[in-house]
């Protein structure tokens, strides 16, 4: 599970830094990389918002350590 955790943390950083590209320079890093609405781009947004997702989980976590 640490594995996955870890897998998606990083997914989920990688979304916040495109999206900070796009706010502050007008830049998509995904789509120049992989071009405007190809199937590949579409997989990794989609991979990207199912990490976001599962990143909820993660403040159940913050209340145990609270304790």
């Amino acid at each position: 599970m640490k594995q996955m955790d870890a897998i998606i943390l990083t997914l989920v950083i990688v979304g916040a830094l495109n999206w900070g590209l796009i706010g502050f320079f007008d830049f998509d890093l995904v789509q120049s990389l992989f071009g405007q609405g190809s199937w590949v781009s579409r997989i990794l947004f989609a991979v990207v918002g199912l990490s976001g997702l599962w990143s909820l989980r993660f403040y159940s976590h913050i209340s145990k350590q609270d304790q």
